[in-house]
């Protein structure tokens, strides 16, 4: 097996371990690749990636007749498609150091456990098997600009890690390096730090709105030894003719090449058998009845088998009966207990019940028992309210962060602890379902039924939160224009995931820049979910919210859609820019006076208006004119009035990792980030 060049680029200090040089690519016509000597160091590591993993081609959908083979960079976006769409990929588990955990790859892809248990039919505490494969839930896009159709996922870049090795290993080839090349463009993959965020774009594909196309999603299948286009269709249920007419013939296909293949029915009502047939976590099959015939037998035996039976019978009945009486007896006994076994951190399965107060404080009160969320709440610590109330020194005022929130050291670790007086049940059933490097991680919970507290346990995040730090002077400088920039990619990428990435998509409705976290790198993590909703396109009559950041059809419709999110977005990117608050004391607004400084005029005259406008602080850097005006372009189409302008957070991301571009020229960096900029290029 021969093993692609990799780029024509100097090695990375940090990890020398790359493809040898007597590994080959094979020339083709969809691909001809350079190859150059090169000197490597580190023989094993490269024979083994040279046996197990090998990018190639990956094919488009397009509208011609015969497909013919993509660039490395992924399937060509269509015209006859839709985006975004839902599709998957095929996933094995238990390779690459990823461990035999849902939530582990779930993390991979950033897709919340939930979703993929949902997805394969599993339950959120099944551990799958070694090779298990599994289907992973894709949003995949085709932002503007792109020519190629994909689903972002982050990564963390840890020690030895290159764009090549994370590809062929724990991404098991669903993507290639040089895809990552493209949508990275302002990192340098012969200088990724330790901790650096990239994005690894997970080649996907819509299906074609045809008339008589049955397909309901299409599912990124990287071809193993062995596999054929009879085999594959198979594995799914499908004919082989579908495979070549999305990948073109077989003959062009090889070992470990990406290729497309349909699904004709709703996945998880349906599974196709490469899952089901794999899916240890499924009781065994029952055993067939016995062949045996039965040997001839007198008419008393028939009588005594017949008795025999019947009393089986009416014994089984009255032993069910007795049965049910002792579990009735059982669970009115424990529905008293269940609520002080939590709250002591002592419930029974790892405190996956509840119960609390609902609302108002006094003795008791009305208690409710949150059940309906119960079998998610095993990856959650229940703490006890004597711990609490000792990490936080009673609630006192000196641990006080900001608002009900209260800094707490529990076991050396910090914590920040969310005082509640309401029913929490709501924000805890969003929040198991989401898990994400941008949003404030919940680490675990605790109901006192006496007083009807309620308290959430978030990580503690270092630097407070986003309107601190931009009206503390001192703080704000140390917050320069590289720093913003990531910090506008990092509220993207975190709102990306919610109204894209789970199911049913989640609204925040609260997004402001008190909302928005800083940890230690100054890198942006969104907080509080207490008003977030599950769905699209609902309507409430109850508006809540803060002045500067409701959009106006929330505030004259009470519509609930994720384009709420995007508008109150475009407020935080102009206090990003201004470093001032949303609203004034005097109760003008910060859009108004945006709309009448810079986003009135003329367009050629858009980056001398930015600059009379933006943070004196950010005057006194080096601050590239035009990467603060594009930043503003895309505040003011987050601002537009008709929801269905704004765009989407996905061409958000996308178009906010342009305006970083314009740092390529520069060599200051900023001194609060730790050099590359977490870019999201959908």
């Amino acid at each position: 097996m021969s093993l692609p060049a990799p780029p024509d680029l100097p090695l990375p200090s940090h990890h020398p371990n790359q493809p040898s040089s007597n590994c080959s690519p094979q020339q083709s016509g969809a691909r001809t690749m350079r190859q150059r000597p090169l000197l490597w160091h580190r023989a094993a590591l490269a024979t083994l990636l040279c046996v197990c993993a090998l990018p190639a081609p990956a094919r488009s959908q397009t509208a011609a007749a015969t497909p013919a083979p993509a660039s490395v960079e992924g399937f060509n976006c269509s015209a006859n498609s839709t985006y975004p769409c839902q599709a998957y990929a095929l996933y094995r588990a238990g390779f690459a150091g990823v461990p035999l955990d849902l939530s582990a790859v779930g993390d991979l892809f950033g897709v919340s456990r939930f979703m993929l248990a949902h997805a394969n039919n599993l339950s959120t505490s099944a551990a799958p098997a070694n090779g298990q494969p599994l289907l992973v839930p894709l949003q995949c896009g085709c932002p503007s600009g792109s020519p190629n159709a994909y689903a972002p996922t982050q990564y963390q870049i840890g020690s030895g890690d290159t764009y090549w090795i994370v590809s062929v290993t724990k991404l098991q080839n669903l993507t290639q390096y040089q895809a990552v090349e493209r949508v990275n463009p302002t990192l340098v993959p012969t200088k990724l730090d330790v901790g650096d965020m990239v994005t690894f774009p997970i080649f996907c594909q819509c299906p074609a709105a045809a008339a008589d196309n049955a397909t309901t999603a299409l599912v990124t299948y990287v071809m193993q030894e062995g596999d054929t286009y009879a085999s594959i269709a198979a594995d799914f249920a499908v004919d082989a003719q579908s495979l070549v007419s999305l990948n073109g013939p077989e003959v062009g296909t090889k070992v470990l090449s990406e290729i497309l293949v349909p699904l004709r029915r709703q996945v998880p009502q349906w599974l196709p058998p490469i899952v089901t047939r794999n899916d240890v976590s499924l009781p065994p099959p029952s055993p067939p009845p016995s062949a045996a015939t039965p040997g001839p037998s007198d008419d008393r035996s028939g009588v005594v088998t017949g008795l025999a039976v019947g009393l089986g019978v009416v014994g089984g009945l009255w032993l069910l009966q007795l049965l049910l009486l002792c579990c009735l007896w059982r669970r009115l006994k424990a529905n008293g207990r269940r609520g002080e076994a939590v709250v002591s951190g002592d419930g029974g399965e790892g405190g996956r019940s509840a119960k609390g107060a609902s609302g108002g404080g006094g003795g008791g009160g009305e208690r409710f028992l949150v059940s309906d969320i119960s079998e998610w709440l095993d990856k959650y610590r229940v703490f006890k309210v004597e711990e609490l109330e000792r990490a936080t020194g009673g609630f006192d005022d000196a641990h006080l962060i900001q608002g009900s929130v209260f800094k707490a050291d529990i076991g050396g670790e910090v914590f920040a602890v969310k005082k509640m007086k309401w029913n929490a049940c709501e924000e805890l059933k969003i929040l198991q379902k989401v898990n994400h490097s941008n949003l404030v991680k919940l680490e675990g919970f605790c109901i006192n039924s006496a007083t009807g507290d309620c308290f959430l346990v978030y990580e503690y995040v270092e630097n407070g939160s986003l309107d601190l730090c931009l009206l503390d002077r001192a703080r704000a400088a140390r917050l320069d224009w590289r720093a913003r920039l990531h910090v506008a990619l990092d509220l993207a990428h975190g709102l990306q995931y919610i109204h894209e990435h789970t199911w049913p998509r989640v609204v925040h409705k609260d997004v402001k820049s008190s909302n928005v976290l800083l940890d230690a790198r100054m890198r942006a993590k969104i907080a509080n979910f207490g008003l977030a909703k599950t769905g699209h396109n609902a309507v409430t009559t109850h508006i809540v919210g803060t002045q500067g950041y409701i959009a106006p059809e929330y505030l004259v419709d009470g519509l609930v859609t994720t384009k709420m999110d995007v508008f109150a977005y475009g407020v935080v990117l102009l206090e990003l820019v201004s470093g001032r608050e949303a609203a004034g004391d005097g109760g003008e607004l910060l859009l108004a006076d945006a709309e009448e400084r810079v986003f009135r005029g003329r367009e050629e005259k858009m980056e001398a208006r930015v600059a009379a406008w933006m943070d004196p602080v950010l005057a006194e850097q080096s601050c590239p004119p035009g990467s603060v005006a594009t930043v503003m372009s895309v505040a003011r189409a987050c601002l537009q009035r008709d929801p269905a302008k704004r765009p989407s957070m996905v061409d958000v991301a996308y178009t906010l990792s342009r305006a970083d571009e314009y740092f390529a020229d520069y060599s200051g960096e900023s001194v609060s980030v730790n050099g590359s900029g977490e870019i999201a290029a959908r």
